[in-house]
C-alpha cells in the first residue's frame, strides 16, 4: 500500500468519532486480555527480573583458550592452574564431579551444562582464585554472596568486593574442610556506589578447591528477582502470566526446580533460539514453579504454564499438575507441602507446548502427530485435575491443523493459541518516517484483526476459543522503545477488547513485558516504556462493563465510573471525539509526544474538558492517547 493511500486511511480515521455509550451490556472486559509472558528469553530473566549479579555464576560452557577459566571470569595467580571439567569426563578423578545437576527426570540432550571449575595452587607463593568485574552495587546496601565448594584440605577462602583497581571495600572470610560440596555464604556491604566493582574468590597456599557454583544477591529481593521490576509487573496490570515460554518451554525441565536454586544445573539453547544470546546461550534455571506462583500471587496474576511435551512424559506433566494442584493425600502435592507450600496453587490454565508446526521446536511437527501426543498428555493431565483449562498450540490460522489438531483437540483442549508480530519500523530515513509509522500502526487491523478473523473462520467451533498468547512489534528486544511502539499497545488493547467477544478471544499475553517491551531494566533503577504506560492506561477497562467500542475509542462502566481511552494514530494530524458527559470528572489525563521516533516517551500532563452543550469536545493532538474517567454520584 503506498503512502498515499495510508495517509489517506488515517484521514478517515481523523474524522469526529462520537463516542455514545450503551450502559445496558452485558459484556464485561475479561482481566486474562491484559497478559503477559514471562519467558526465559534474552533480558527478561537475566539482568530483568532476576536479581543475580553474576554472569556465568554455574560456570556452562567451554573454558577460556590456555587459562582454563570459564567464561566470564578470570583468574587469580600467575601460576594458578584452573581444571574445568564437564561432569562426563572422569578423567580427572574427583576434581571433574560438579555440584549443578539435572533432575533425575532429565531426558534432553544438551552440553556443556553440569561443569564445576577446580583451583589448584601447586607452588603455594601467591594468591589463587577467580574473579569477575563489571559487578555494579549500589551505596550502602547489603549483597549476600554464597558459594558452594569442595576442598582437598582445610582453606580458608577470602571473599571481597573490590573497585577496579583492586581497592577493597569490603572483605570476608570462610572456612571450609570438606571433601564434598558445602554451601556458605557472607554478607558484603557496599561503602559507595560502583557501576564496575569486582567480586574475588581467592585463597592462600598450596591446596586444591573446587567451586560448584556462586550466588550474588541483593539482601532485599522478592524470590530472587527484583522488587521494583515486580513492582512494575503490577502496575501496568498484568491479569495472566505465562511461564516458562514461548520457545523456552521446549528447554525446560520442571522438575529441576525441585532442586534448590544453585544446584540446578544450566539449560543450553536449542538450535540458537535466541532464548539467551546475552548469557552465553544458557539460561541458569534461577526461577521455578514455586517462585513463579508466589510472582503471580504478589502481582495479582493467573498463572499460565507451558509443559514441555516433547521431553516431559505423560507421567511427568500429570505430575507437574499434581504439584500445583493436589492436596496431600496426592505424592506430588504432599512434596509441595514439604517443601513449605500448604495450600494448592490451583494453576487452571496450561498450554500443550509452544508453536508446533513451525519446525523450530524439537519434537512431531506434523498436526497428527502432534494432535495425538496432546490428546495422550492431556488426558493423564486432567485425570490429576479436571477442571484445568488446556491451550492447544500450532501454526495458526491454518486449515491442516485445525482439521487434524486443534478440532480432535478440542474435547480436551477448548482453547487454540495464535501469535502475531507485526514489522519494526527502521527509522533510518527520514523521508520515509511517517510510512514506516503508518506500516506498522495500521497492522493492529491489517495483520492482527485479520488474523483473528480468519482463524475464528477456520475454526467454525464456538466452543473452541483463541488464546492471542504472544503480540507485540518484532524485534522489541533488540531496539530502543518509542511512542510508536506505544501507539502500536494501546491500539491493540483496544483491538482485543473489541474482538473478545464477537471473535471468541478468550485471552491475550503480550510478548514480552520486561525488557522486551513494557518495563526497562537498567542496573540501578526500571521503568515504564511507552507501552508500559499504555498498559497502565488501559488496565482501567478490566472488570468494566463494555459500553463503547471501536478502533480509537473504548468506554467502560464500573461502579458508576464511566472509563473512555481515545486514540489518535495520525502521524501528523489531530482528532475529534465528542462525548456525552456522564457526571463530575475524575481524570483527563493525556499522552501526548513530539514524535515517534526511538527513545521518544509520552508526556502526562491533566487536561480539562471542553463541555460544549451536554457533550465534550475532545481534541487529541497527533499519536496521542487520552484517560479520562467520569463518576456518575447519583448513580443511575
Amino acid at each position: 500500500m503506498s503512502l498515499g493511500k495510508k495517509q489517506e486511511n488515517f484521514k478517515e480515521y481523523c474524522k469526529t468519532v462520537q463516542v455514545s455509550p450503551d450502559y445496558n451490556t452485558d459484556v464485561t472486559v475479561s482481566p486474562l486480555l491484559f497478559g503477559n509472558n514471562l519467558e526465559h528469553t534474552r533480558s527478561c530473566i537475566h539482568n530483568g527480573i532476576s536479581a543475580q549479579m553474576l554472569k556465568n555464576r554455574k560456570f556452562a560452557g567451554k573454558p577460556e583458550c590456555y587459562h582454563g577459566c570459564p567464561a566470564g571470569w578470570y583468574r587469580i595467580g600467575e601460576k594458578t592452574n584452573i581444571i574445568f571439567n564437564e561432569k562426563e569426563d572422569v578423567s580427572v578423578l574427583q576434581a571433574s564431579e560438579s555440584y549443578t545437576r539435572h533432575a533425575d527426570d532429565y531426558h534432553m540432550k544438551r552440553r556443556h551444562e553440569c561443569n564445576a571449575v577446580t583451583i589448584v595452587n601447586h607452588y603455594g607463593k601467591e594468591e589463587s582464585g577467580i574473579g569477575q568485574s563489571g559487578i555494579s552495587v549500589q551505596k550502602d546496601c547489603n549483597y549476600e554472596c554464597r558459594l558452594a565448594v569442595k576442598v582437598w584440605q582445610p582453606t580458608v577462602i577470602r571473599i571481597a568486593l573490590t573497585d577496579r583497581d583492586g581497592n577493597i571495600y569490603i572483605q570476608e572470610k570462610l572456612e571450609y574442610d570438606r571433601a564434598d560440596f558445602e554451601v556458605k555464604s557472607v554478607l558484603l556491604h557496599a561503602s559507595k556506589l560502583d557501576e564496575n566493582a569486582d567480586l574475588t574468590i581467592s585463597f592462600d597456599g598450596c591446596g586444591t578447591i573446587s567451586i560448584g557454583a556462586v550466588s550474588l544477591l541483593p539482601e532485599k529481593n522478592f524470590h530472587g528477582m527484583r522488587p521494583d521490576v515486580v513492582e512494575l509487573l503490577r502496575e501496568i496490570g498484568v491479569k495472566l502470566l505465562r511461564w516458562p515460554g514461548g520457545n523456552f518451554a521446549g528447554e525446560y525441565n520442571w522438575k529441576d526446580g525441585l532442586l534448590p536454586v544453585d544446584m540446578r544445573a544450566p539449560f543450553e539453547s536449542y538450535m540458537g533460539l535466541e532464548t539467551q544470546p546475552h548469557s552465553m546461550g544458557y539460561d541458569f534455571n534461577e526461577i521455578n514453579t514455586d517462585d513463579f506462583i508466589a510472582l503471580c500471587r504478589e502481582i495479582g496474576a493467573e498463572p499460565f504454564i507451558t509443559i514441555n511435551p516433547t521431553w516431559n512424559t505423560p507421567e511427568e506433566c500429570a505430575q507437574w499438575v499434581e504439584y500445583c494442584n493436589g492436596d496431600g493425600d496426592t505424592e506430588y502435592g504432599r512434596l509441595r507441602i514439604e517443601r513449605g507450600y500448604k495450600e494448592p496453587y490451583n494453576v487452571r490454565f496450561w498450554s500443550l507446548g509452544n508453536e508446533f508446526g513451525y519446525g523450530h521446536m524439537e519434537g512431531d511437527n506434523t498436526p497428527i502427530g502432534y494432535g495425538k501426543k496432546g490428546i495422550e498428555i492431556g488426558k493423564k493431565m486432567l485425570e490429576v485435575s479436571p477442571g484445568l483449562t488446556l491451550c492447544s498450540s500450532g501454526p495458526y490460522p491454518n486449515k491442516d491443523w485445525v482439521e487434524h489438531a486443534a478440532r480432535p483437540l478440542g474435547q480436551i483442549a477448548p482453547l487454540v493459541s495464535l501469535h502475531s508480530y507485526v514489522a519494526q519500523p527502521l527509522f533510518a530515513e527520514p523521508d520515509k518516517y511517517a510510512e514506516e509509522y503508518y506500516e506498522c500502526i495500521s497492522k493492529v487491523d491489517t495483520q492482527c484483526r485479520k488474523l483473528v478473523h480468519k482463524m475464528r473462520s477456520e475454526l467454525n467451533d464456538d466452543t473452541l476459543r483463541i488464546s492471542f498468547d504472544e503480540w507485540n512489534v518484532w524485534y522489541g528486544w533488540y531496539r530502543p522503545k518509542s511512542v510508536n511502539d506505544g501507539i502500536f499497545t494501546a491500539a491493540m488493547l483496544h483491538m482485543l477488547m473489541e474482538e473478545a467477544n464477537p471473535s471468541g478471544i478468550y485471552m491475550a499475553c503480550h510478548f514480552e513485558a520486561v525488557n522486551e517491551g513494557a518495563i526497562r531494566v537498567e542496573w540501578d533503577k526500571s521503568f515504564l516504556t511507552p507501552s508500559g504506560q499504555m498498559f497502565s492506561v488501559m488496565k482501567n477497562h478490566i472488570g468494566g462493563k463494555l459500553c463503547f467500542a471501536v478502533r480509537d475509542a473504548v468506554a467502560t462502566e464500573k461502579n458508576n465510573v464511566l472509563t473512555i481511552t481515545l486514540i489518535n494514530r495520525s502521524y501528523d494530524g489531530t482528532k475529534k471525539f465528542k462525548i456525552p458527559k456522564y457526571g463530575e470528572t475524575m481524570v483527563s489525563s493525556l499522552y501526548s509526544s513530539e514524535n515517534v521516533l526511538p527513545y521518544s516517551d509520552f508526556a502526562v500532563k491533566n487536561v480539562e474538558l471542553q463541555l460544549m452543550g451536554d457533550s465534550y469536545e475532545v481534541l487529541l493532538p497527533r499519536h496521542s492517547v487520552m484517560l479520562i474517567q467520569m463518576k456518575n454520584s447519583l448513580g443511575n
